[in-house]
């Protein structure tokens, strides 16, 4: 720790991404060396966990090549991401011919124009652009459209697209801009503990829905949705960031609390996304030919998109973070 501590804060991080690599190529190997033994155990559940691997080796990539390309670089690659979950959301609502301008409204002006105002660094507008100004100009467009069938309910689905996809989506590469009194050039650390963290808080409630007995808040929506997994996915994500508060510029205390904000934000996302599938009949966003090659992009951010913009507006106001 001692020789951690000496390095520059650019050290640090790339000493991070050797280690995230690292753990990951290992993980690839035991992978590899299960299927060479015997392909035939468990072939249905090690399809799977290839799958889970592929993504997270393409989140990993993804996410060193945000950092390596600099603010330009990293916002331009969430900005694509931010367009491609857009896009398979909308492909499963329900529009019509008089929403056209609405959807060229939201992906070829709000989109850019969102990640513009992150790159700029200007937080006080990013933060309320859509919230406020794009949530009062989307019907106004779509009531222009000459269309009233259903009205309320295709506005509604194109405003809480641009909410998840594009606002939710633009809080990552806020991180590695914001500047954290104590944590200046160590955004990516940020953004490493947030995602560490929900995805923690996520596995650990999967693993709690199957083994506690279950009582399903929704069961129409979700039967694996209990208060007892949720909370332990909470706890197991407070945990884990306690443990990691070495890479934010928390205490074990304020870290134990942030962790259990992001993973507890993170799972209501991921139950209001299962909602929204259910509605939309189906079991995964974007089918098969999905860029994770698994299921649907919007399924592997979705978390990502509620607890980010939670965790970065807490960290914003109990830091006193700013402009870097």
């Amino acid at each position: 720790m001692q020789t951690l501590r000496q390095l520059t804060d650019g050290q640090q991080v790339a000493v991070l991404f050797v280690l995230v690599f690292g753990l990951l190529s290992l993980a690839t190997l035991w992978v590899f060396s299960r299927d060479l033994r015997d392909p035939q155990d468990g072939a249905s559940r090690q399809r799977q966990l290839r799958r889970d691997l592929r993504a997270v080796w393409l989140a990993s990539v993804l996410f060193w090549v945000a950092w390596v390309s600099g603010p330009v670089g990293s916002t331009l690659l969430f900005g694509t991401v931010s367009f491609l979950a857009l896009r398979e959301f909308i492909t499963l609502s329900h529009t019509r011919r008089g929403d056209h301008r609405t959807l060229i409204l939201a992906f070829f002006i709000v989109l850019p124009l969102q990640y513009v105002l992150v790159g700029t660094r200007q937080f006080d507008v990013f933060t309320v652009f859509i919230p406020v100004y794009v949530f009062l100009a989307v019907p106004v467009v779509s009531a222009l459209g000459n269309d009233p069938q259903r009205f309320l309910e295709r506005t509604a689905k194109i405003q809480w697209g641009v909410m998840v996809c594009v606002y939710g989506m633009s809080h990552a590469p806020a991180l590695l801009l914001l500047a954290v009194p104590g944590a200046e050039g160590r955004g990516a650390f940020l953004v490493f503990y947030l995602v560490a963290v929900v995805a923690a808080g996520q596995i650990a409630q999967e693993a709690a829905s199957r083994w506690m007995r279950r009582r399903p808040v929704a069961r129409a929506i979700s039967r694996s949705f209990s208060w007892r997994a949720w909370t332990t996915g909470v706890m197991a994500g407070a945990l884990l960031g306690m443990a990691l508060f070495w890479a934010t510029p928390l205490g074990p205390s304020e870290a134990f609390a942030m962790g259990a904000v992001a993973a507890g934000a993170g799972s209501f996302g991921d139950f209001v996304m299962r909602a929204l599938k259910r509605d939309a009949g189906v079991r995964f966003w974007g089918g098969r030919a999905s860029l994770t090659g698994a299921v649907g992009l919007l399924d592997r951010v979705a978390a990502l998109c509620f607890s980010a913009p939670v965790f970065f507006h807490v960290l914003r106001w109990t830091t006193g973070a700013g402009v870097a």
